[in-house]
Formats: structure tokens, C-alpha cells, sequence
């Protein structure tokens, strides 16, 4: 489930990253995944928008997007590029045997 709070906190660190250097990682339906390098430009109060090195073209994300995993964003430190937001942990369910 996602909170409010989690949406607020991903926003300010979206938001101290403005003008960086990110890998954008997602899915454009039926097994045609993307990985494109891009910038982060604007935020805005449910979006942020994002400018392709490639093309010099602009896309916008919803930080739900990042939140759901819907797309992954890896952010440019000077030297690696290092997640947004951690990976997901999996805890093994154990069976229980009647």
C-alpha cells in the first residue's frame, strides 16, 4: 500500500535531484522493455517530467510510477548509478504441511 507520506518523501528527494544525470528502466507492454538515459527537469504535485538524451524529447512519470515499481530510476552520483528508492525485499512464505 502506498501512502501519502511515501509520495511526499519521494517527491522532495525527486525534487533535490532536479538537472541529474538518471537511467530510466521500464516496460512498453508485451516484453519490450526501455532503458533510456535522461535528466530529471521539472517536478510537479503528481508528476515530474524527464528530458531523453537521445532525442531530446520529454516524458513525464507519476511518483506512483516509482512507488509501484512501474518504472525504475536510477540516479547518476558522479561515479555509479545507484537506485531511487532501494529494492524491493521478498520474504519466503513457508507451507504449512497438514
Amino acid at each position: 500500500m502506498i501512502y501519502q507520506n511515501d509520495i511526499v518523501n519521494l517527491k522532495t528527494n525527486i525534487e533535490q535531484k532536479i538537472g541529474q544525470k538518471i537511467i530510466v528502466k521500464g516496460s512498453l507492454g508485451r516484453s519490450k522493455p526501455f532503458e533510456k538515459e535522461a535528466t530529471i527537469e521539472k517536478i510537479y504535485p503528481n508528476i515530474f517530467v524527464v528530458k531523453y538524451e537521445e532525442n531530446n524529447r520529454s516524458d513525464t512519470y507519476t511518483y506512483k510510477d516509482i512507488l509501484t515499481r512501474n518504472v525504475e530510476v536510477q540516479v547518476y552520483d558522479g561515479e555509479n548509478y545507484n537506485p531511487l528508492i532501494p529494492p524491493a525485499t521478498t520474504t519466503e512464505r513457508k507451507r504449512k504441511i497438514i
